[in-house]
């Protein structure tokens, strides 16, 4: 369906009488129908995405016996494809039309969960299948978080952009705590379902992938009909020369590239709780589905937090400090913890931190690039905070592996010293306030 431009839509919503000023500056954007519509649809989808993102974790240690560096390769192949194509996909989101590109990552997204939930079932599943399936949904995802990312200032005005982008990360934690804190009880319903009643079938993992499959019609639906606005896009001519003044603008723009810089640092670090959590979960705590859920929600609870106190905030600079000094302290307490329920309260303040840090730095580069260069800058956005996930899930599962130099315990804390050196070199170029 080729994009258009949408009839002259109705006004914002007023907000209701009796809400208060935080909640009205918290949600403004919903007010938005296009932007209301869209978020609604993937937080719905998303909420599937998360229960097969916390399944398969738990599958690759099941079919590894607890191997975090199996762990880490898997997360590693899921996350190449954005450290080799992301430039390329940003140039092409700048080019071509959005409803095209995210269709297609929609689809592509669905027939690998669609072949993940029947592999599972079946129980014929292998770690080189889960690994060559990673491997396609992050080419997917190479293409679709810059178009996502792209979308938002189209379905907002421009005064509302930050808040737009702190609700989409509000609706991907709600998600993440929704769909990790189900993933317990789809699993439990998944043995019964799928298994036979046996609690130790692989199969029983199943169940999430297949509900996944299911999210993706509804967020597809609302893709093919709604009604992209116009934009200014890049002209046709050479690729490389586009990607090539992308770069040229973030090297010669000092706040956004140290924001990238930050990022990427952190991202190398910390900012790796899909292997921290399901890692110590497991093989340093002894936990189960249940427990392990519990921490997955707790940290996507967090999250939310995180998400909402950046979506009630007019500057969303503030954090890119404060939000990295909250999640490298939490960090490092929790590498010290002797349980699940004593890391509970550290992970719920490490996901407020990491959120509330990544929420500032993409609305402060969103709100200064030009839209003519938006994808291609995004694009390399989503480089450094996704890209850097294969080298940082290999650093990270070798350092906190039980067999690995330091143990799980100092190899976290490691970590954590590196984010704080990183942060500490960046600290006096990160901007103070939003140019003018």
């Amino acid at each position: 369906m080729p994009e258009r431009s949408s009839p002259l839509s109705p006004p914002p919503a007023e907000p209701a009488a009796g809400l208060s000023g935080w909640a009205q500056r918290t949600f403004s954007a919903l007010g938005h129908p296009l932007f209301r519509r869209y978020w609604l649809s993937q937080l719905f989808s998303l909420i599937g995405t998360w229960m097969q993102t916390t399944a398969q974790q738990y599958l690759v240690l099941e079919l590894t016996g607890g191997s975090a560096a199996a762990l880490g390769w898997v997360t590693a192949a899921q996350f190449m494809p954005s450290l080799l194509i992301s430039l390329f996909a940003g140039a092409v989101v700048d080019r071509a039309p959005r409803r095209r590109v995210l269709l297609l990552t929609q689809t592509g997204f669905l027939i690998t969960a669609a072949v993940l939930a029947v592999s599972t079932h079946l129980e014929v599943v292998t770690l080189p299948l889960v690994l060559g399936l990673a491997f396609l949904h992050g080419i997917a995802q190479a293409f679709d978080m810059p178009a996502r990312q792209s979308i938002v200032v189209d379905l907002v005005p421009k005064s509302g952009v930050a808040n737009a982008i702190a609700l989409n990360s509000l609706s991907f934690n709600v998600s993440r705590t929704t769909g990790q804190a189900l993933f317990g009880i789809v699993v439990a319903a998944g043995v019964a379902l799928l298994a036979g009643g046996n609690p130790d079938a692989l199969s029983r993992l199943a169940f999430p992938f297949y509900l996944n499959v299911a999210s993706f019609f509804l967020v597809m639906y609302v893709i093919a009909t709604l009604p992209f606005p116009p934009r200014e896009v890049a002209p046709r001519g050479n690729m490389l020369g586009q990607i090539a003044d992308g770069l040229r603008y973030v090297r010669g723009n000092g706040d956004v590239s140290s924001v990238m810089w930050l990022v990427g640092l952190l991202s190398l670090t910390v900012i790796n709780f899909n292997i921290i959590i399901p890692y110590f979960a497991r093989e340093v705590f002894g936990a189960r589905e249940a427990a392990f859920g519990l921490m997955s929600a707790v940290f996507g609870a967090g999250a939310v937090g995180g998400a909402l106190s950046q979506a009630s905030r007019p500057d969303p600079v503030r954090f890119l400090r404060l939000g990295s000094i909250i999640l490298i302290i939490a960090t490092t307490l929790f590498a010290w913890v002797p349980g699940p329920e004593w890391g509970l309260p550290l992970l719920a303040l490490a996901g407020f931190g990491m959120l509330s840090f990544l929420v500032s730095a993409n609305s402060t580069v969103q709100l200064i690039i030009p839209d003519a260069l938006r994808g291609r800058v995004m694009s390399l956005y989503s480089f450094v905070l996704v890209g850097m996930g294969p080298p940082s899930a290999i650093l990270v599962s070798y350092l906190i592996s039980k067999d690995g130099p330091l143990g799980p315990h100092w190899g976290l804390t490691l970590i954590a010293a590196l984010a704080t050196l990183g942060l500490g070199a960046l600290w006096r170029r990160l901007p103070r306030g939003l140019p003018d």
